[in-house]
């Protein structure tokens, strides 16, 4: 029998959504594609670079219209260049608005 051992606080869990996303002293709203979201934190793909530390509010709007959507504060941990020229964006959720 295999055996899993979760070292995570909370389950991250693979999503595919849009997600918005604005700088925390800005109006600017930009827009990414949620991939993995967590209760501690939440990955994005943007087409911009983002140093590490930067705080973010984000809203993940889910596909279907029986989950709402999320509002969060956020603190950028990792920034990842991907191949086709967008970063995949690691974040720590910091609170819930």
């Amino acid at each position: 029998m295999l055996e899993y051992d979760e070292k995570r606080d909370y389950i991250r869990m693979d999503v595919d959504c849009e997600i918005t996303y604005k700088l925390a002293d800005s109006d600017t709203v930009y827009t990414g594609n949620c991939t993995s979201l967590s209760g501690a934190g939440v990955s994005f793909i943007s087409e911009s670079s983002y140093d590490i530390g930067l705080a973010m509010e984000i809203k993940v709007l889910p596909k279907n219209s029986v989950t709402p959507p999320m509002t969060a504060f956020i603190e950028v941990v990792r920034c990842i260049p991907q191949e086709n020229g967008s970063f995949e964006i690691a974040a720590s959720i910091k609170s819930l608005k």
